[in-house]
């Protein structure tokens, strides 16, 4: 695709103007045909330049890749990293799933939403800090955690510590977080997740895991605790067939319903075609065996049902009258049969 490929819209033509040899240089990461898988990243880079996912965002996406604007606003709806309103410079997200809540993430978020003044998914009058909950931030190791733009900021917070952090980034100062890459600004960080390198200094992170991560690994190294005659370097065995394997046998196949189904031509037999095998569905097989020809009414269905049981008065009054049916009739066709006569 080039530049010259697509003629935007009034709505989505600002945008193109400023991201679109980005776009295309993400659209080319994915295999031709395949440029629908772009609009993730798309997204993201489209936040770069307005903090949110806009209508023009939205159009600009939908444009670029040719596909409807539904179908983007489908995939920006569903993830939450995706904004549909303007956000602050810094989103600060407090946990307060299971684990976090129980050591003090709910009293974390309560007193951030009383000093700034907003609640959740809102932005303060300055446009610094937009508050959120999130249901979990991966690090229960380090409960209860705060992030800002998706990065930790602070583990093991507390109402001080979550007060004092987000003071400093409103007075413009960017805080050393407690471990992770430095603290950027909301469209600093979209740059990066979609698939740019951010050239700031410090702003990748790397090194070992903490000591609340390797706990458990410690715990065991002090007490002596292993895997009998365990080599890391021992292959990993198949312990259970794929799940193909798993349902040989007991579901046929879409391909093994089609070679049963066709006619061969078995040796000895020239011209003469055989049936390889019984392809009926297991219903039609069962109805015939019970009534082969069909010359008689079933009766292993409704034919000896009884009337139903009424389970209020109501009920009660409305099938006092209704006969149950039976042989296939529909219940009252015996009485208008008599009626007739």
């Amino acid at each position: 695709m080039t530049d010259t490929e697509v003629e935007f819209s009034p709505a989505a033509a600002p945008l193109a103007e400023r991201l679109l040899p980005a776009a295309l240089e993400i659209i080319a990461r994915y295999p031709e045909g395949r440029s629908r898988s772009a609009l993730l990243p798309l997204l993201h880079l489209v936040q770069t330049e307005e903090g949110h996912v806009s209508p023009n965002g939205v159009a600009f996406c939908a444009e670029v890749l040719g596909i409807n604007k539904a179908q983007v606003g489908a995939v920006a709806t569903f993830y939450t990293m995706y904004k549909r309103r303007p956000t602050g410079e810094y989103l600060v997200s407090v946990c307060t799933n299971t684990l976090c809540n129980v050591l003090g993430g709910q009293e974390v978020y309560d007193q951030l939403s009383e000093h700034l003044g907003v609640g959740h998914d809102e932005t303060t009058g300055d446009g610094r800090i937009t508050l959120e909950h999130a249901e979990c931030l991966a690090a229960c190791d380090y409960a209860p955690v705060v992030t800002v733009n998706y990065d930790f900021a602070i583990d093991e917070a507390t109402p001080a510590s979550a007060v004092e952090l987000v003071d400093q980034l409103r007075d413009g100062r960017r805080p050393t977080p407690s471990r992770g890459a430095r603290i950027c600004s909301l469209k600093e960080m979209q740059t990066q997740l979609a698939g740019f390198a951010d050239p700031r200094e410090g702003a990748v992170a790397d090194g070992l895991a903490g000591a609340p991560t390797l706990r458990g690994v410690t715990l065991a190294q002090e007490h002596g605790v292993a895997v009998p005659n365990f080599n890391l370097d021992t292959p990993i065995t198949k312990t259970k067939p794929s799940p193909r394997e798993e349902s040989k046998g007991t579901v046929t196949t879409v391909v093994d319903k089609v070679k049963s189904a066709v006619s061969t031509v078995t040796p000895g037999h020239a011209g003469k075609t055989t049936r390889a095998g019984d392809v009926k569905d297991p219903q039609t097989r069962t109805a015939e065996q019970r009534n082969p020809d069909a010359s008689t009414p079933d009766k292993t269905g409704t034919a000896e049902a009884k009337k139903p049981v009424a389970s209020n008065p109501a009920e009660a009054a409305g099938t006092a009258s209704n006969e149950p049916a039976g042989d296939g009739k529909p219940a009252g066709d015996t009485a208008r049969t008599e009626e007739a006569k």
